[in-house]
């Protein structure tokens, strides 16, 4: 099971899922991948995707359970979570299939595109935050879940 519990707190405001960024601040927020590839990303840092939902950029989340759900087809055994440091810059919201700027936001001076919770543009209904520039991105830690003790974990899967 995945929790905040898994890791010691942080100094950094944890923007609640629910609330629009603001421009300029930094958040806590979560990267889901491989134990492998969050090495590398310790290492290397992030490289920008090739495109997605959002078009390139680094996919992010302040929901921790979002994160903790990616890569998909991988079992949870295999996951971690990259907590993050994130300084958001300036913020479009992207609230629709088919927005005008869902993959052009940064062609228009944004920094980051965030899809708010429950708006139809993702299956779970969970935000999501898309970064241009991974020099905005600091990694703080990495964590794994921790094992089960006495109830059955059923692990989440998005489409």
């Amino acid at each position: 099971m995945w929790s905040e519990d898994d890791f010691p707190p942080c100094s950094l405001p944890c923007l609640q899922s629910q609330s629009e960024p603001v421009d300029d601040r930094t958040y806590v927020m979560y990267h889901g991948t491989t134990k492998a590839i969050a090495q590398e990303i310790m290492k290397n840092g992030f490289r920008r995707s090739r495109d997605g939902m959002l078009g390139p950029g680094v996919y992010v989340s302040r929901d921790l359970q979002k994160a903790s759900r990616y890569p998909l087809n991988v079992s949870e055994h295999q996951r971690a979570v990259l907590r993050l440091r994130v300084n958001v810059g300036k913020v479009k919201r992207i609230d629709r299939q088919r927005h005008p700027m869902q993959k052009t936001w940064h062609d228009r001076g944004y920094d980051t595109a965030w899809v708010p919770p429950n708006c139809g543009m993702v299956s779970s209904g969970l935000e999501e935050d898309c970064v241009w520039d991974p020099r905005r991105i600091t990694v703080i830690d990495i964590i794994t879940p921790r094992p089960a003790v006495g109830r059955m974990q059923y692990p989440y899967y998005d489409h």
